[in-house]
């Protein structure tokens, strides 16, 4: 239930949002046995691997932690005659993506590398395998020839009408794919680095290199796909449908970051070549300052490319240009501070703020990593960010649900609420049946200030990718052993906020109609005036007549 673009008209009305009452939980569903470091980010890391597992669709596993959760969606991909029963629902919905869900998986993996001993210390390293494969087996299910891939499963209209459990699901659940006719770079460009990135951590880091060269082989494929199918294009322009949700406005970045992981997983230097040739084919130098999302890796590209080929110092100046402008703020910014301390970016925060925040804070902290001079400051940039969306902020609120009293506890999402009437989301129930533990939220407006309202999925969204960064970046604070997350030693209920709400749709009609009405009156008034000779314009009026 996530439109990309969403323009709304609004007049502005102030009512009061109580804070709630103390949430009875601690920071996740269970402490995790056999921590060897700080137990609250060892829970932040189990708790955002539990959502994952609430966000599985097919067959569930018989360790299955989420209670509420139930097989469904088994005949996915039976109109295609393929299987895509499986996978991750991308947020609060029932709908399959492969180009969030590869991206996810990707940063997840990025991640992990860099900081898998935060995973051993919070005794997680299983759960970070069960979660990357129910992932990876499903994108490689998406392709079952080297000339398809399918990347998305539900119909968005049919879809983002039920609100509901996932034992109702509405059919029909239509596949869609890309292939050599119909193409789409840039999802099975990312999805590329998905399977690549995997292979390179399940041979380095989970010591399974039978999967690890599966995961290669499909990767392999794919990538002779994104590279091969002519005439390259957005996937979009294959299926108009998916712009409503995902929609890129370029592939040049997913193509150079799956040579990039292609090459780290491989270790063949034709890849390499091949993304160094891509960055000054699609002249990603000079790209426009932005942040990294689902729908741009070109600052991934930058840091990726400064680890893997250093001597090419193209892609350090571009990483530290992106990640210097952002940070202080240079004029060719897009992003500025909340008052709070929040990276804010218009254009990209406006909704789920906290997927810029948490997706610019894990690039500084890779980079910091290969550049010692921008060590200290990329580290403080990423750490006060951190911070931030773990509690020290204005709402006093951690944004990751079931960690706190003062967490979210009205996540967008069908099967947490317990709720089946879509025309009050936000009352039916009142209370959320079911604590959907460590999702992060999309986080709170330009002023600091978030509502906790269940129909604002602007504020309360919740999607595959904006928890994977966070993956990396608790890992990374078990990694270093960090001080106690804020929301710790909060005793405070959040404060009180004012919201400014829409004005139901009928009343602006009344108030059009009944202005439209006056000033046809009033024209009719002076109209008539006139006419009697009442509304003359006398001569020289307002100035000196001369008698």
């Amino acid at each position: 239930m996530r439109p990309f673009h969403i323009i709304n008209s609004v007049i502005l009305l102030s009512s009061l949002v109580l804070a709630q009452e103390p949430q009875p939980t601690t920071d996740g569903p269970a402490n995790p046995p056999g921590v060897t470091g700080n137990i609250h980010y060892a829970n932040l890391l189990n708790s955002s691997l539990w959502f994952y597992e609430a966000q599985r669709s097919g067959k569930l596993p018989s360790n299955n932690r989420v209670s509420w959760r139930s097989d469904s969606a088994l005949n996915d991909g039976s109109d295609n005659n393929v299987n895509l029963v499986g996978g991750y629902y991308d947020a609060g919905d029932y709908l399959k993506f492969t180009l969030p869900l590869s991206y996810s998986l990707a940063i997840i993996n990025w991640g992990a590398i860099v900081w898998f001993d935060g995973y051993q210390k919070a005794n997680q390293v299983q759960y970070l395998r069960d979660m990357m494969k129910w992932g990876t087996d499903w994108l490689m299910q998406a392709h079952p020839d080297p000339d398809t891939f399918y990347v998305q499963v539900g119909d968005g209209f049919i879809d983002n009408n039920y609100w509901g459990p996932d034992k109702n699901i509405p059919n029909p659940r239509p596949s869609y794919q890309v292939n050599r006719t119909a193409v789409g770079t840039d999802a099975v460009s990312i999805s590329v680095a998905a399977l690549a990135s995997a292979s390179y951590l399940f041979k380095n880091n989970l010591n399974d290199t039978t999967y690890a060269d599966q995961l290669l082989s499909k990767a392999t494929t794919l990538f002779n796909l994104a590279d091969t199918a002519q005439p390259r294009n957005v996937y979009t322009k294959a299926i108009p449908a998916i712009a409503d949700y995902y929609a890129c406005t370029s592939y040049t970045s997913q193509l150079t970051f799956a040579a990039l992981w292609m090459y780290k997983a491989s270790g063949n230097e034709t890849y390499r070549t091949m993304a160094s040739n891509y960055f000054d084919e699609f002249k990603l130098a000079n790209s426009r300052v932005g942040i990294m999302d689902w729908s741009d890796q070109t600052a991934a590209v930058y840091v990726l490319g400064a680890e893997l080929d250093p001597s090419n110092t193209k892609y350090a100046t571009g990483a530290k240009n992106v990640l210097d402008t952002l940070i202080e703020s240079k004029k060719e910014s897009p992003c500025t501070f909340t008052n709070g301390g929040m990276l804010w970016c218009d254009g990209y925060s406006d909704s789920n703020s906290l997927v810029p925040v948490q997706d610019m804070s894990l690039l500084a902290l890779l980079y910091s990593k290969i550049d010692n001079t921008k060590a200290d400051a990329y580290t403080k940039f990423a750490d006060n960010q951190i911070n931030y969306l773990l509690g020290n902020n204005y709402m006093l609120t951690p944004y990751v649900c079931g960690i706190h009293m003062n967490a979210p506890r009205n996540p967008h999402h069908a099967g947490a609420s317990g709720g089946t009437d879509i025309g009050n989301i936000d009352s039916s129930p009142a209370v959320e049946k079911y604590i959907l533990y460590g999702a992060l939220v999309g986080g709170p407006d330009k002023n600091d200030k978030f509502y906790d309202i269940r129909d604002d999925y602007q504020q309360t969204e919740v999607a595959l990718d904006y928890n994977a960064p966070f993956q990396g970046l608790m890992a990374y604070r078990m990694s270093v052993n960090a001080a106690d997350p804020p929301y710790v030693t909060i005793d405070q209920p959040r404060p009180y906020v004012e919201r400014k709400k829409k004005m139901e749709g009928w009343l602006i009609a009344v108030i059009v109609i009944v202005v439209l009405f006056v000033v046809a009156l009033t024209s009719y008034i002076c109209w008539w005036k006139r006419g009697c000779g009442l509304c003359k314009r006398k001569d020289g009026y307002g100035k000196s007549v001369a008698v």
